[in-house]
């Protein structure tokens, strides 16, 4: 799956968008978890390569694993590790709790119980833990090889014959070898610089092969580009970063956002007690969708946020990928004051609309006024 160039550069297109997810950390539960996700899950890797590498595990065997990393008194978890073994299975303790049990390549193998034991899946149909396999897509990649050997072979038939010689007299096989030398060695070396191709009585007929690379109809390729996008759920836009904010938004929606939803749900169930779930803590990631977005886009975005208090001055610096303010204004959030509160619309707790020549401070003045 992961050794073909269309598929790998399918795969590598959404992990590296799952690469930058912004992972949160909502309660206070574990608070040196949200440093190690924010920055660095495990000793060996940043928050992109973790992200990267479970995008990469699960789109290529439907299935992804994560274990928790423990403090050392293993009790609360300080961190995550992507896993790929090559046999994975439940078993049970000798209490009876289940274990997720792993058994790697070099033939090791670990266990971590399943309730702390990361699962994320897709096509998951037969079992109740695990994705399907790719049978599905063999057939695909049965034609991308048979398509990529036919461009090799054919490369290699149309540059290996240019010319047929065809000698007056019947020789044996050793004779007719050697004869064969001697004419490429004549005609086809540096000495012959003139190009011309000189033959004697000894060869009846000299025909030259036009050669003609071989091409797969370019229908059948992109048949074979179809299947591959359908399976991943990419396609070229996407492929060669040429998407527009519209088709952005349908790849963010139809293969983004839902992993981005699971592996949520997984991590906060791995990583908190049903009490401490109730207490609203949990993960979930996050990606600010609107630096893809047009610059006109970003602005009546921002511009409407802002006013109605929803957007932080640094949320909509955010969004223009420019540095946040460091006072304590860029995270207080602000609201036009000709708004009023709609539960006391009914009381008229509301100010008139200004006159044409009052200014605000006016308006302040006049009300203070009719106060005294």
């Amino acid at each position: 799956m992961y050794e073909m160039a269309l598929t790998r550069a399918a795969i590598n297109a959404f992990a590296t968008h799952c690469g930058k997810l912004k992972p949160e950390v909502v309660g206070n539960a574990l608070p040196k978890l949200k440093w190690a996700l924010e920055f660095q899950p495990n000793p060996y890797q940043d928050t992109y390569k973790f992200l990267y590498r479970v995008a990469t595990i699960f789109k290529v065997h439907n299935t992804a694993f994560i274990a928790p990393l423990l403090d050392d008194n293993a009790e609360s978890v300080i961190g995550y590790y992507p896993l790929l073994p090559t046999q994975c299975e439940i078993v049970e303790s000798e209490n009876g709790d289940p274990f997720l049990r792993y058994t790697f390549s070099n033939g090791t193998q670990g266990s971590v119980p399943l309730d702390m034991a990361g699962i994320m899946t897709q096509f998951q149909y037969k079992s109740d833990f695990f994705g399907e396999s790719n049978r599905a897509f063999d057939s695909t990649m049965q034609l991308i090889n048979a398509q990529n050997q036919a461009i090799i072979e054919g490369a290699k038939n149309s540059a290996a014959v240019r010319f047929i010689v065809r000698t007056g007299t019947v020789i044996k096989d050793e004779a007719l070898a050697e004869e064969r030398k001697k004419f490429v060695k004549a005609n086809f070396t540096a000495e012959n610089n003139g190009g011309a191709i000189f033959v004697d009585g000894r060869y009846a007929d000299v025909k030259q092969i036009e050669s003609k690379p071989y091409l797969i109809s370019s229908a059948q390729m992109q048949a074979i580009k179809e299947n591959v996008f359908d399976y991943f759920g990419v396609n070229d836009d996407i492929l060669h970063n040429s998407w527009d904010e519209n088709k952005w938004a349908a790849f963010y929606e139809g293969a983004i956002e839902p992993f981005a939803l699971q592996l949520g749900l997984t991590m906060t169930n791995m990583t908190f007690s049903g009490r401490e779930k109730t207490r609203k803590n949990q993960i979930y990631f996050s990606s600010n969708r609107l630096q893809y977005a047009s610059t006109e886009t970003k602005l009546s975005v921002v511009t409407q946020m802002f006013d109605r208090g929803m957007f932080t001055p640094n949320q909509g610096l955010e969004v223009f990928n420019m540095p946040p303010r460091n006072d304590d204004a860029g995270d207080k959030y602000y609201i036009r004051k000709e708004y009023a509160e709609v539960n006391k619309l009914d009381a008229g707790v509301t100010d008139p609309p200004l006159t044409p020549t009052e200014t605000p401070t006016e308006r302040e003045q006049n009300n203070a006024a009719e106060t005294e």
